[in-house]
């Protein structure tokens, strides 16, 4: 793959100082593939900054863009997505929670096998899910398998965010999703109605161990339900 074009990541960050330089370094690491880092970041202030300024020389497949679309991962997975040009997008985030080296074979998924969305998949066989709130792992888990087996999606975790998209994916179908992170789901249901290719890999998720989740269970739940009824609604036939 080492001659096709860099793929695109796309990481939204909040105050990542904690984080940002191992986050670099597994990238490079597991990830040895031809890539440009998009971190996108809210504020002028944000504690990453300074780290990416330091390990600019080591990391020169690492750019930044500031989120001007208003405040919140949402908005800024949104400007990385404008921001990217390869035909190959994939949205990690900078937390280590991702398992990112399964990253070459989501890109080969995509360029090789003809698939559309690569899922990273906590609730397939191989997959799993370290940490974190238990309440969340439950719902996610129950959610994304139920999905699977009532829908036909052929997926297991359709509201993790780490996953790869075709870029022409993320410019066809609208986010209409007005909260954070149930943006996921919307686009995995969207693209399945639509007749998109998707497919999963085993992944494993990992609670983060520096910094604060902005995940908001109370405030996104309603918002989950939402794209999931609609998931139920627009299946496709047998």
């Amino acid at each position: 793959m080492d001659d096709r074009p860099p793929i695109d990541l796309i990481m939204p960050v909040f105050n990542e100082c904690g984080n940002i330089e191992r986050a670099l370094r597994e990238l490079a690491e597991k990830a040895p593939i031809p890539k440009r880092l998009i971190v996108v970041y809210d504020f002028d202030d944000d504690d990453t900054l300074p780290v990416l300024d330091r390990l600019a020389p080591e990391f020169p497949w690492v750019t930044r863009t500031k989120n001007v679309l208003g405040r919140g991962v949402l908005n800024a997975i949104r400007s990385g997505i404008a921001a990217a040009t390869s035909d190959v997008v994939i949205i990690t985030m900078a937390d280590l929670s991702d398992d990112v080296a399964i990253i070459p074979k989501m890109v080969a998924k995509l360029r090789d096998e003809g698939f559309d969305i690569v899922c990273a998949s906590r609730y397939m066989k191989g997959g799993r899910h370290i940490g974190g709130p238990w309440l969340k792992k439950a719902m996610s888990r129950t959610a994304g398998v139920s999905l699977h087996h009532l829908t036909g999606i052929p997926t297991h975790d359709a509201t993790n965010a780490f996953r790869a998209y075709r870029r022409e994916v993320l410019t066809a179908i609208p986010i209409e999703s007005t909260g954070g992170f149930e943006y996921t789901l919307e686009l995995t249901a969207k693209a399945y109605a639509a007749g998109y290719r998707i497919t999963e890999v085993p992944s494993t998720w990992t609670d983060r161990v520096a910094g604060a989740s902005r995940f908001e269970l109370r405030k996104w739940l309603p918002k989950y339900l939402k794209w999931y009824l609609y998931a139920c609604m627009k299946r496709l036939p047998n």
